[in-house]
């Protein structure tokens, strides 16, 4: 067949079957696709996670500058090393004075440094920050990273003013979904490790899963008749409490304790921080 009969053929399948014209379309063209067993569910959420990318900014994916785990540059050695264990990020921003002023970026890693020689000045070990602003667009700062090799940006407002950070693992979730990290179990320790013990500081983290029941348990926490009928887990009374799934580093009283979301995915939370009430 030559090719004008062969486009010519394509111009009529085009015109019987046209292709999506916005979207919303393409979305329920894949879904289509999804449900005739042409891909499966996890390549249908994959690329709808990667259509919904190229319309969002850092703003809406970023941890907002409240909730940021930092770490100041005046602070003793000891001070340092608990935020690190306790948050278990591999990188932090480093603040001087007050928390706005961010002068650059520690990896945990290069924190054993000064273990080993103390005469070291951490403002040795900083590598520079990148700021982003918050209309950045995750596909081009998708980009960014992986041209860089960087893996963190701070955020910042039409103002100059720190609004948030932002990790390539934050982008990549919004694809694929949770990337395991380092507080997951493998299948047969999940149960024994829904409640585990943070002796430097007497919290607890938290599996989302954790049923209602073993909280009391443990906690001798106190839920209403109707929550204890309605929900299984403390991640999803939590939720619906809250209105949506938390993101990471909001926070809820339930129960006598002062739940902290440490990770949490687009559909549920996978652990918190659990300190008693007084």
């Amino acid at each position: 067949m030559n090719p004008e009969s062969r486009s010519f053929l394509r111009k009529i399948a085009e015109y019987l079957h046209p292709g999506p014209d916005s979207v919303a379309e393409l979305f329920a063209t894949l879904e289509e696709a999804e449900d005739k067993n042409l891909i499966n569910a996890q390549s249908l959420a994959m690329l709808e996670g990667v259509l919904k990318l190229s319309s969002m900014t850092a703003g809406d994916v970023m941890v907002a500058a409240p909730r940021m785990d930092l770490l100041d540059i005046d602070a003793d050695f000891d001070e340092l090393l608990n935020i690190v264990i306790d948050t278990a990020h591999s990188r932090f921003p480093v603040f001087e004075a007050e928390r706005d002023n961010i002068i650059g970026i520690l990896l945990a890693k290069d924190l054993l440094k000064r273990q080993r020689s103390p005469d070291i000045h951490l403002r040795a070990l900083l590598r520079p920050a990148v700021f982003v602003p918050e209309s950045k667009g995750l596909n081009d700062l998708l980009t960014d990273f992986r041209g860089k090799r960087n893996h963190l940006a701070l955020v910042v407002d039409e103002f100059g003013k720190t609004a948030g950070l932002i990790t390539i693992e934050d982008i990549l979730e919004e694809i694929v979904g949770e990337i395991e990290d380092e507080f997951d179990q493998e299948d047969g320790d999940a149960a024994s490790m829904d409640i585990v013990s943070l002796p430097e500081d007497g919290a607890y983290r938290v599996s989302g899963q954790a049923t209602l029941a073993k909280l009391v348990e443990h906690f001798d926490c106190e839920f209403s008749e109707a929550e204890r009928e309605q929900f299984e887990t403390i991640g999803g009374l939590v939720a619906h409490r809250m209105g949506h799934v938390p993101r990471k580093g909001e926070e809820h009283m339930v129960g006598g304790l002062r739940l902290v979301v440490l990770i949490s995915t687009s559909g549920a939370i996978k652990w918190f921080r659990a300190t008693r009430l007084a």
